[in-house]
């Protein structure tokens, strides 16, 4: 295994971790926009613009893309969260040539304004869509309940407004504003030819003009608020909970994502065995996630309706009991053999692998091995991770819930907003 880079003139940074016995190769465009770089009134357009990117190029057609991606038999395609949209795909190590040739093309799109109407009704169907189904958009409504002002509060999708209001000039401007080469790491993982990937990114991207991309960094403020919204079509009650956490640039962020497996993992944490095991609710988790600048412990939970109080309570026992007393010895233990399996396996592949290596890049500009990323959470302590819980109190939560109650802890329900 080793750790090559490059960086071309323009700006634009090659990050590639090379593994010669691989079989497969993975290749990620990761770029440095999402909602938290929107202004309220151009709110979807990163999620827009990563579907817009697949309408074809001055020299390729929507159909010639996907014709291409299917020729070289790869697995492929794109997100957008609050701070990046990557395109990836993974292939045959023999298609490594076609494969940058493509994405590189595809992340200059023509944004043309027949495609630009066609798609702007896809996105607002799915704007639609999400909002009618199960949770109901609860995830969305919490993260805008408790970052308010702040950009990340801002819903990656956008809302029916918003998306309705964009114009394609808007789109150009924004595309303008963020895809400089400089804002852009292209990563790589598995078998990997990086002379040639250097050649060939420097004819397909050298002549990409670089220009500054900032982003404002700012601390969230810690909010509390509990917001009931009306679903009568609801089976279930759905509950999200936001507290503060440690941000991306915080070394604390291995305690607490050793936190949230104790507290929260899917099997054998104290939300598991209070709430799962013994019937009392359907999913109850809770994870720790970073952003520059900010993080957040969430808490989701969906049970029945008139289990909703009394599961509230027993979470809120749980984190009030880890905050007095942490968690113990065995706690710590099976906590980390999860986190450091889960690493192992999901680094087995290319295609997962990339991800990692991808995101520490963009967001620290440091690579990390596996074996490096494994030592780093078996030096966490007990202490480590009840210094999280006195630093970061889970008590302190932005709370909503959708569902067919008409009252939570005293709070009337209001009916649900449309998206």
């Amino acid at each position: 295994m080793e750790f090559r880079q490059h960086k071309l003139d323009n700006g634009l940074e090659i990050i590639a971790e090379c593994n010669p016995q691989a079989y497969s190769t993975a290749l990620g465009f990761f770029v440095k926009a999402g909602s938290r770089d929107e202004t309220d009134q151009l709110n979807g357009v990163s999620h827009f613009l990563e579907h817009m990117v697949f309408k074809g190029t001055p020299t390729r057609s929507a159909a010639d893309v996907n014709r291409e991606l299917d020729e070289i038999g790869s697995m492929s395609n794109a997100f957008t969260t609050e701070e990046q949209t990557v395109y990836y795909a993974a292939f045959l190590p023999e298609y490594q040539g076609q494969a940058v040739a493509l994405l590189s093309d595809i992340l200059r799109p023509s944004l043309r304004e027949e495609d630009f109407a066609m798609e702007k009704k896809v996105i607002l169907e799915e704007i639609a869509k999400y909002d009618d189904q199960p949770p109901y958009g609860a995830h969305d409504r919490c993260m805008v309940a408790h970052f308010q002002s702040h950009p990340l509060g801002r819903i990656v999708l956008g809302s029916t407004q918003s998306v309705s209001a964009l114009t394609r000039q808007q789109m150009l401007d924004y595309f303008r504003s963020r895809y400089s080469p400089s804002n852009i790491v292209v990563a790589l993982t598995g078998r990997v030819d990086f002379p040639r990937l250097v050649e060939q990114l420097d004819r397909c991207c050298g002549d990409w003009e670089p220009f500054e991309a900032p982003r404002q960094i700012l601390p969230a403020a810690d909010h509390q608020g509990l917001d009931v919204y009306y679903k009568e079509s609801s089976v279930q009650q759905y509950i999200v909970q936001i507290a503060n956490g440690p941000a991306v640039e915080d070394d604390h962020r291995y305690a607490a994502r050793v936190l949230g497996t104790v507290l929260g993992d899917d099997s054998g944490s104290r939300m598991f065995w209070e709430l799962i095991d013994t019937g009392l609710a359907e999913s109850a988790a809770l994870g720790s996630y970073e952003f520059q600048g900010t993080g957040l412990f969430m808490t989701y939970l969906s049970c029945a309706p008139e289990d909703t109080q009394a599961n509230l309570d027993t979470v809120r026992q749980i984190i009030e009991q880890a905050q007095r007393d942490g968690v113990t010895d065995e706690e710590l233990r099976q906590a980390k053999s999860k986190i450091l399996s889960h690493l192992v396996l999901q680094s087995e592949r290319p295609a997962n692998r990339l991800f990692s290596v991808g995101n520490n890049w963009l967001q620290h500009r440091v690579y990390r091995t596996v074996r490096q990323t494994m030592d780093r959470y078996q030096q966490i302590t007990r202490d480590d991770v009840h210094a999280i819980l006195q630093r970061y109190p889970l008590t302190h939560t932005t709370t909503v819930t959708v569902g067919p109650q008409t009252e939570v802890n005293g709070i009337a329900a209001r009916p649900l907003p449309a998206a």
